[in-house]
Order: C-alpha cells, then sequence, then structure tokens
C-alpha cells in the first residue's frame, strides 16, 4: 500500500509543478525516514544506480551533437539532403525529414537534432516561403527518429533500467526509424500537392549528387561503422558513444576543419549541462525504483494486467494507451525510469518479445515529447522558429497520424522490431 501512495504522491508534486526530480525525490525520503532507513541508504542506491557501464553512453552521445553543432557538420549534412530529396513534392519539408534521418545516425536525441541541424532546416524553409508553423512542426516531427534510429540515448536507458540487451535494442530501431521517415515523408509530399508548396525545379544530375555527397560522407560513415561495429561485436553499446566521439573529433579536425578550442568547450559546457540534468533524475528514479520493488509494486500491476487479459496484443493495447497519457505530462527519460520497469513483467509474462516492448515504449515516449503540456520538442522549436506554440501544435496535427499508424505497426507486426537483432545474432 505505501508503495501506491508514493507513486500517488509522486504524481500530485508533479502536477503541482514541482521539477521532476523533487516530485520523485520527496515521497522517496519520507518513506525512507518513516521507515526508519538509515539516510545512507540515500546516497547508496544513488551511488549504485550511477555506477553502470551502459549509462556512460548517455552523457558521450550528447557530447557527439555537441560537437556536431560546434563543428559545423550540419550544414554539410543539410546540403546532401537538400540535392537529394529536394525535388521530391514538399522540397525543402522534405529535405528537413531526410536529414534528420541522416543526423539520427550520430546525435541519438531528438532535442539535438532541433537545437542542430533542426535551425538551418528551419531557417532554409522560412527563406523559401514556408510556414513558418510549418516549418516547426515538420522538424519537431522528424527529430523523433534520432531517439529511434541508432544510437539511442532512450533505447540504451531502457535497456540499464530492464536488462534488456542494448545491442539487440538498438539494432531493432533501424527498421522502425526508416518507417517513421518514409510515413512522414508521404504525409508531407500529400500536403504539398494540396498547398501548393515549392519544391526543386529539376532533379539534381549525377555530378551534383556526388559534389554534395562527397562532403558529407564522413557524417554519413558514422551510422555505418556504429552499426556494423555492433554486427560484428567489436564495441559495446558504451564504446560505440567513445567512438564515435572519437570519430567526430577526427573528421572535424582533419576533414571539416571548423573546430575549435572554443567549440570544444562550448560542446562540453552543454554536456555537462545535459547530463546533470539527465543522470540526477536517474539517481533519484533509483530511490524509487527501490521503493515500488520492495513495496511489490510491479508484481501487483502485474497480476492486475493479467487479470484483465492474457493475450499480448490485449495488454500492447493498453500499454500504448498508458504511454501516450503518460508521454504529455513526463519527460522520457523520467517515464522510462518510472514506467518500464512496472509495466515490462506483465508483458514478458504474455510473452511479448523484450526488445519489441522496448521499442513500443520508447515510440509512444517520442510522440510525447510532440504533445502537450509537456511536448519538450515543442517548446524548442517553437523558441527557433519565433512562432507560438499553439500555431505549431496547429501544424502538427496531420503529422500525429503517420506516427500513430507507424506506432500501430510496430505494435501489432513485431517482426518489424525484432528480424534484425535475431538476423545478426544468429537467433
Amino acid at each position: 500500500m505505501q508503495g501506491f501512495i508514493v507513486v500517488f504522491a509522486f504524481l500530485a508534486l508533479f502536477v503541482a509543478g514541482f521539477p521532476v526530480v523533487l516530485a520523485i525525490g520527496i515521497p522517496s525520503l519520507i518513506y525512507i525516514i518513516l521507515n526508519d532507513l538509515p539516510l545512507e541508504f540515500v546516497a547508496q542506491r544513488t551511488l549504485y544506480a550511477m555506477d553502470s557501464f551502459p549509462l556512460i553512453a548517455v552523457p558521450v552521445f550528447l557530447f557527439v551533437g555537441s560537437l556536431m553543432n560546434s563543428a559545423g557538420i550540419s550544414k554539410y549534412i543539410y546540403k546532401f539532403a537538400d540535392t537529394a530529396v529536394g525535388r521530391l513534392p514538399g522540397g525543402l519539408a522534405q529535405v528537413n525529414i531526410f536529414g534528420s534521418l541522416v543526423f539520427a545516425g550520430m546525435s541519438g536525441s531528438a532535442l539535438a537534432d532541433i537545437g542542430g541541424i533542426g535551425r538551418i532546416e528551419i531557417d532554409a524553409m522560412k527563406s523559401k516561403g514556408f510556414n513558418p508553423s510549418f516549418a516547426a512542426a515538420v522538424t519537431s516531427a522528424s527529430a523523433i527518429v534520432g531517439p529511434i534510429f541508432p544510437p539511442s540515448i532512450p533505447l540504451i536507458i531502457y535497456g540499464t533500467v530492464t536488462g534488456v540487451s542494448v545491442v539487440q535494442l538498438l539494432l531493432g530501431g533501424i527498421i522502425p526509424g526508416i518507417l517513421c521517415v518514409l510515413s512522414l515523408m508521404v504525409m508531407t509530399a500529400w500536403l504539398a500537392v494540396k498547398r501548393g508548396y515549392p519544391r526543386a525545379e529539376r532533379w539534381p544530375t549525377r555530378h551534383e549528387v556526388v559534389r554534395d555527397m562527397m562532403p558529407a560522407v564522413p557524417a554519413l560513415l558514422a551510422p555505418i561503422i556504429l552499426i556494423g561495429g555492433m554486427l560484428a561485436g567489436f564495441f559495446t553499446p558504451t564504446e560505440i558513444a567513445a567512438v564515435t566521439v572519437a570519430y567526430t573529433l577526427f573528421i572535424s579536425i582533419f576533414f571539416y576543419k571548423e573546430l575549435t578550442w572554443a567549440g570544444i568547450l562550448d560542446a562540453s559546457a552543454e554536456t555537462l549541462r545535459s547530463s546533470a540534468g539527465i543522470l540526477l533524475i536517474v539517481a533519484v528514479a533509483a530511490i524509487f525504483g527501490w521503493i515500488l520493488s520492495v513495496e511489490q509494486v510491479p508484481q501487483i500491476m502485474t497480476q492486475a494486467m493479467l487479470s484483465i487479459s492474457t493475450h499480448p496484443y490485449v495488454l500492447l493495447f493498453l500499454v500504448n494507451i498508458l504511454l501516450l497519457i503518460v508521454g504529455m505530462f513526463l519527460d522520457s527519460t523520467t517515464a522510462i525510469l518510472v514506467i518500464a520497469p512496472i509495466i515490462a513483467k506483465p508483458l514478458a509474462a504474455a510473452g511479448v518479445d523484450p526488445v519489441h516492448l522496448g521499442m513500443v515504449v520508447i515510440f509512444n515516449l517520442m510522440i510525447g515529447l510532440l504533445t502537450p503540456p509537456m511536448g519538450l520538442a515543442l517548446y524548442l522549436v517553437s523558441d527557433i522558429a519565433k512562432v507560438k506554440m499553439k500555431e505549431v501544435l496547429r501544424e502538427m496535427v496531420p503529422f500525429y497520424f503517420p506516427l500513430i499508424i507507424t506506432l500501430l505497426l510496430l505494435t501489432y507486426v513485431p517482426e518489424l522490431t525484432v528480424w534484425l537483432p535475431r538476423l545478426a545474432l544468429g537467433n
């Protein structure tokens, strides 16, 4: 009973406007005091949570995204994307989506995508006469590919919390990431034809494609190196993060030659700010998770969900509804840390593949980045585009349809997620 009181206290404090860390930490601390547990236990659990090899990948990948922005790599990615798909219906809107897929291969973060290549994309679309609100909507919708396509910071955190293989989760995100991009491009093409949006006057020549692709090749090779290293067993996810940093520094210094010491210091400072926020939540959530475990909240929830149905598709439907609601109010890191351990057991008991469930959970929470009142992606993109969030939200409405369709496909066609990891690992 005390476990559920802690959960309700957390929700009440969060709704009341408390920062997430305090909303989690205050009820947890009160529980520890009331149950006469030594306060040293707080330090013990937080240190235990932080002493995680896979978690090292989180700040390292954040550093990669910051380095790419400081080194100016984003503009080369954008230029190639413009040449490659600028002739498609929607022109620069399609470039926006395709560019996000390429950028995702190095950043692993939706907000890094928006803050990096998103700024370039929005400015370019506005200069070509696109509605700033539409440009912002396309940018935020396509940015969720970052946490789906490997490397993915949320998938790394999910694997750390639930014990699922991070390598399999990352490999499982390849097809869903591509599927999400294709569905968004189809919707964009339909809107472009309907609204008469501009596009490139002609298809590029082979020479133009090669000309603009060559400067982007070092960046394009990054996801190939990462995925190849995982498949060959050369790197763990954490080692991949370190290799990516080394590779990004190498191409920035010796190929692009635009990275300065000031840029490295700025990237480091931004990484410290972002990492501190994420890892502080991870540390506090470790105490919260321990309380739920001691009070057997996951077991009670498992019995409750299985009493409704033992059919995996029914349970997945309930999970989708739950996570879509949770994503509106919690940031993805908090939601993963709080919700994932609770729902993993009943779904595993019903026979749902843990890699499949991981992708369903993360895709749901990425949609949450695009839904108010939390909607972190909407806040960031509206600030960059200098438009009101309600205007961005109005333009976002059509893009919810391909995202929900993609979610349903991922939910009820598990092979889209598990086929590649099984093939790669010989299962």
